[in-house]
């Protein structure tokens, strides 16, 4: 009898399957005991066929009769994706510029031009340059609306495949094409490494200082450790007391926040966090030794302030070593882990949930301030380099007057 030849797609198709099939019961074998009780073993394989089958038919059904024609790299991603992200909104598969973005976010440093960008009324504009950076060293303003990179039109609804297009090598030439008064003038410049500050500091009167956290990276309990002995070392003498401003700020790495609550606290647990696994069941506690020697401090936060700042506000407040002043935050109480694959991909996994050092989470609740001051549109300036305004900021306002209320305590004589 001859030999009948086979459909193409229905070769990749339950190529696919038997890949599948052999993933799902090497899964289901290995926690079958878990999964099905008493079951016997067959049992779990004929669930394995069973779940890798219905996999193939709906493939096959997309290959075959959707609208328009898809790659198999493209779907199985897709499916990858939609596996990932249906566990809960912050897991995430994350393609090879997806993890670059992610490398980048937690190192504080990328390689650019050094400007802040955003959409703003159906338009990319500036809205700072970062100091010392080529954009800035070039002339490009804060307000300038970005029209071109190299030439080529950018769109104001891709705004991430422009932040793509103004990255590349160090040393890499690139023209920066920008609408000012209704000219257009082009910045040439040559890209370099940027290192991108995460906390801003100024003084609030003379013996008190303000210290803005815009996101947790590596560098940034250095970067706040530098600040504040800054403000010290002008002030002549230990600052009598500061305020931490972590609204707005979405978090970030763990580590760092921890960091950050250590370089306030004497003694006594951080945060503890449990999992499933091992590395994902850990307390983290703080290290002899206050940066403020005891000195007041209020933390600002708002319905912005998530994560990794939950952990700093949490901490402070359960220990009683500030005084937390404005609105509810976010209430995400789960940490996340970066798990790398194969070609400069990874998956981000919801890992543990954390707890604060009273034992509590703030999943879904949030931090609850000790002064409740409802939030103003606006405060603080996404800009680290935004001015401060102590009038119309009313929680801001009210920590200065909660510092101010306060009498001077340092643990040694000055």
């Amino acid at each position: 009898m001859p030999g009948r030849l086979e459909d193409p797609m229905s070769l990749k198709i339950r190529a696919i399957l038997v890949i599948v099939i052999g993933v799902v019961m090497g899964f289901s074998l290995s926690i079958g005991g878990g999964l099905l009780g008493n079951s016997k073993p067959v049992s779990s394989e004929e669930l394995a066929w069973e779940q890798a089958q219905l996999f193939a038919e709906v493939l096959e059904h997309v290959k075959r009769e959707y609208v328009e024609p898809i790659d198999d790299a493209e779907l199985l991603e897709s499916a990858i994706r939609g596996m990932v992200a249906d566990l809960d909104p912050h897991s995430e598969y994350l393609d090879a510029n997806e993890y670059r973005d992610i490398r980048i976010s937690t190192t504080g440093s990328y390689t650019g031009v050094g400007i802040e960008v955003a959409e703003i009324d159906n338009a990319i504009r500036v809205i700072t340059p970062i100091a010392g950076s080529p954009a800035a060293r070039s002339g490009i303003r804060s307000g300038d609306e970005l029209v071109a990179v190299n030439g080529l039109a950018v769109d104001s609804d891709r705004l991430k495949d422009t932040l793509w297009r103004l990255r590349g090598h160090a040393g890499s030439k690139i023209t920066l094409s920008v609408l000012r008064d209704d000219v257009v003038i082009d910045h040439e410049m040559r890209r370099q490494v940027i290192r991108v500050a995460s906390v801003h500091k100024e003084f609030l009167n003379p013996s008190y200082g303000y210290v803005r956290v815009s996101q947790f990276s590596e560098n940034t309990s250095r970067e706040l450790s530098e600040a504040i002995d800054e403000l010290q070392e002008t002030n002549a003498g230990m600052l009598d007391g500061i305020v931490l401003d972590l609204r707005n700020n979405p978090g970030g790495v763990l580590d760092s926040a921890v960091e950050v609550s250590d370089l306030f606290l004497d003694s006594g647990v951080i945060v503890t966090a449990d999992g499933r696994s091992v590395e994902s069941r850990f307390t983290r506690s703080a290290h002899r030794g206050d940066i403020l020697d005891g000195a007041s401090m209020v933390v600002l936060v708002n319905g912005g302030s998530a994560s990794a700042s939950e952990i700093v506000a949490g901490a402070l407040q359960d220990h009683n070593r500030a005084t937390i002043v404005g609105s509810t935050t976010f209430g995400k109480g789960l940490v996340q882990t970066v798990m790398p694959l194969s070609k400069g991909r990874a998956v981000k996994l919801t890992t543990s949930r954390y707890y604060t050092p009273s034992g509590d989470s703030i999943h879904g609740i949030g931090v609850t301030p000790d002064v409740f001051v409802d939030e103003a549109p606006g405060f603080p300036d996404l800009s680290l380099s935004g001015i401060l305004d102590r009038e119309t900021d009313a929680q801001l306002a009210e920590a200065i007057l909660q510092l101010q209320s306060r009498a001077v305590m340092h643990s040694k004589a000055q």
